[in-house]
């Protein structure tokens, strides 16, 4: 796929194609590795409107999911860390927004070049634990990161609980296996003149509080978690 992928990530404007390619190769990893999708919708996205999307982030599976599930193209706003990683960090560099977060310098640059992005219902992916917490956490506290940028362009937020990609598709190496994944889209948080810093932390608690509240009520979820204390 290499040639491909130095075209289609050659200019800003081939970024609809490589997300459809994305998403085709999204689908036959997910499937071929023998799990499926069930996706329950509170709201349904717009393909004009431009959203930001928040889920919890338990597995290498959760990016996989998420652009699976998207027609809407996404662009991530990620760790410059994984650019280091041999083929995967080229191209890597080349999609993704990179945040060094003890940088302010770079945190600016991530707001200008969300700004660029942000066009013709292009929306932003971020997993604003910031992390993958031990598997005991059900949910570790958020970053401000996707708050602000959410208020800075006054775009919906969308929540999404991701249940099993945890326990079926664990870090350890001997824990997993087939199954079904399941995602709960919430009803998407306005943010629409919202810019104070309470306002952010506001903001940033509902959010939480939605993924958290139906994460510790799944049963599935908290057996697994519970289990590994």
């Amino acid at each position: 796929m290499v040639p491909v992928l130095l075209v289609l990530t050659a200019k800003e404007s081939y970024y609809p194609t490589f997300w459809k390619l994305v998403r085709g190769w999204s689908h036959l990893l997910i499937y071929g590795m023998g799990f499926r999708l069930k996706k329950q919708s509170d709201q349904e996205l717009d393909r004009n409107q431009s959203y930001l999307f928040c889920p919890n982030h338990a597995s290498l599976m959760d990016p996989f999911v998420l652009i699976a599930l998207s027609k809407n193209p996404i662009v991530f706003v990620g760790k410059k860390e994984l650019v280091k990683i041999p083929i995967f960090g080229f191209f890597y560099r080349r999609v993704v927004i990179m945040v060094d977060r003890s940088s302010p310098k770079s945190r600016k640059r991530v707001y200008e070049m969300a700004k660029k992005k942000l066009r013709g219902g292009t929306s932003i992916g971020i997993f604003p634990e910031g992390l993958v917490p031990e598997d005991e956490v059900i949910l570790a506290p958020f970053k401000n990161g996707a708050f602000s940028l959410a208020m800075e362009f006054q775009i919906p937020i969308v929540p999404q609980t991701y249940y099993d990609c945890k326990r079926l598709f664990s870090w350890n190496f001997f824990k997993g296996g087939m199954g079904t994944f399941r995602v709960k889209q919430h009803k998407f948080i306005e943010t629409k003149g919202l810019t104070s810093k309470e306002d952010m932390e506001i903001l940033k608690q509902k959010t939480f509080d939605v993924i958290y509240n139906e994460l510790s009520s799944d049963k599935l979820y908290m057996k697994d978690t519970q289990r590994k204390k």
